[in-house]
């Protein structure tokens, strides 16, 4: 069977599973391995051609590269993207290729999605191989993994039931990173002050905190990955933007008024639809019981500034509402989890479960002791960031349209999407490629230790005369789009030595 060979049903041309290299094993029980499948419809002799395939691209490339077996196969008609999420558990993603524009992919970006969802599955599940363990026939995590990635998906329908993964057009974003938000001295004392008195709010106890403006990044006192979930988590379900579903935002996260993968208040009924008909499936199980933390309009702003949902519940059946439970990302801690939002600002408090004796009592002392001790805290510290806030534009840069990202720090900044829109396609299809290229040596690299710190930089013309250029250096990248240069490079080489010298501490010039 050629790698072209994948069958294309719908009109998406997308083929997404999760699967065990564990299970499966025998001769007649070759479904027990599929743990998730999209879609869901496709015959399961067709859900099995895709998976034996995989598998045997995964067992083939572990020949030559053990330590990484595989994470992109390009065939002639379809692009395998993989991503092991746990020892043994494969994730794969299968995506048509086409000759429309829109349907430009970035392999990088693509294997992040899947990265993202399996994250954040851990974050409210725990892992799979734990749900596997507690329930070796899959009766568990099968149907939280498919309503888990059903709502998850739903967030990039665009139009008719079609979904829009990340194209060419989100070149100047990037998944798995957290937007900060620039803080004077003043306001970082406050920010500060506030961090201690939440913590002595919780006696003993060891808590963490997560404090956004508006859908940026103030302050957070979890590891880099648990505070990469909860930002993530926040920005799509819990800050005001998300409560306010229709207003526009620049967090890469949400889907913008300027973008092409745009999504409106007039397509929830299109996105409710979208997730009924994926979860009528036959390997969903019963959804009453499965916990659904990605479903929309299910959180709400309380009388006392906490914010409620009816997503958790005490038992099966119940309609007594519970706090809400995660699980920390490396120890997989269950701990509490308190949002509260006054105005822009939005606090989430992650607590021990173990610590909190009384259970729901407990949890109300706390909230309690927060609203007596650090409400006006929170107010001053908001009304501080408000001040110094520039609005949805403060970062933009006149004549520049750019990413920085910071991967040590796992920390992005970019040019606002309504600014970015304002590009052609032509410029955006050539950041594309070259974005491509910097991903290829980078993981070059990654496998050479020698070539690891290697600074790197790239400039390319564009059709339509602009300038695309990329620059490496120190876990630090930049990626920049100049439209109105002027005729040479050097021109455009000046303008990036300022844009480094004025907002990166010239950490990119080549001096």
């Amino acid at each position: 069977m050629g790698l072209s060979s994948v069958a294309s049903s719908n009109s998406e041309g997308l083929r997404f599973c999760i699967f065990d290299l564990r299970r499966g094993q025998h001769e007649g029980q070759e479904l027990d391995k599929i743990l998730f499948f999209y879609p869901a419809d496709l015959p399961f002799p067709a859900q099995l051609s895709v998976i034996g395939l995989s598998e045997g691209l995964i067992t083939f490339t572990s020949i030559f590269s053990p330590e990484a077996p595989c994470e992109v196969i390009e065939a002639e008609r379809h692009s395998h993207v993989f991503y092991q999420a746990e020892p043994d558990v494969w994730m794969v993603m299968v995506v048509e290729k086409s000759k429309e524009a829109e349907a430009m992919w970035r392999i990088d970006a693509l294997r992040k999605v899947l990265k993202e969802v399996h994250s954040l599955f851990v974050v409210f599940h725990g892992s799979i191989r734990t749900l596997l363990l507690k329930d070796p026939t899959g009766g568990i995590v099968r149907p939280h993994l498919y309503t888990f990635i059903m709502d998850y998906l739903s967030d990039f329908l665009a139009g008719k039931q079609k979904l829009h993964l990340p194209s060419f057009r989100d070149s100047l974003k990037e998944r798995r990173t957290v937007e900060m938000l620039t803080v004077g001295r003043e306001a970082a004392i406050e920010v500060q002050s506030l961090v201690r008195m939440l913590e002595s709010c919780v006696g003993n106890a060891q808590c963490y905190s997560v404090l956004l403006f508006q859908d940026l990044l103030v302050s957070t006192t979890l590891s880099p990955d648990d505070t990469i979930n909860l930002f993530t988590y926040a920005v799509l379900r819990l800050t005001p933007h998300a409560l306010s579903p229709g207003q526009s935002s620049w967090s890469y996260l949400r889907k913008g008024s300027s973008g092409s993968n745009s999504v409106t208040r007039s397509s929830v009924g299109a996105t409710a639809s979208f997730s009924e008909q994926l979860h009528d499936n036959s390997w969903s199980g019963d959804q009453r019981s499965t916990l659904r933390p990605l479903q929309h309009d299910k959180w709400s702003k309380g009388n006392d500034g906490f914010l409620i949902t009816d997503i958790w519940h005490a038992d099966t059946g119940s309609l007594v509402s519970t706090t809400p439970i995660i699980y920390l990302q490396q120890t997989e801690e269950r701990m509490y989890l308190c949002a509260y939002q006054h105005r822009s600002l939005t606090l989430i408090l992650v607590i021990p479960v173990s610590s909190i004796i009384n259970g729901e009592q407990g949890i109300s002392a706390v909230k309690q002791l927060i609203l007596d001790n650090a409400s006006l805290k929170m107010l001053k510290v908001e009304e501080k960031l408000s001040k110094g806030w520039g609005g949805e534009n403060a970062y933009h840069v006149s004549g520049y349209r750019y990413l920085l990202i910071d991967g040590d720090r796992n920390i992005s900044r970019a040019s606002p999407p309504a600014k970015v829109a304002t590009l052609t396609k032509d410029s955006l299809l050539s950041l594309n490629k070259l974005r491509e290229e910097v991903d290829i040596e980078k993981s070059r690299a990654k496998w050479d230790s020698s070539n690891h710190d290697k600074d790197l930089e790239i400039c390319i013309r564009a059709k339509n005369n602009a300038w695309v250029i990329a620059r490496t250096t120190r876990g630090k990248e930049l990626y920049m789009v100049l439209e109105n240069a002027n005729e040479t490079l050097l021109y455009a080489s000046d303008a990036v030595e300022k844009f480094s010298n004025r907002y990166c501490n010239g950490a990119f010039s080549l001096d």
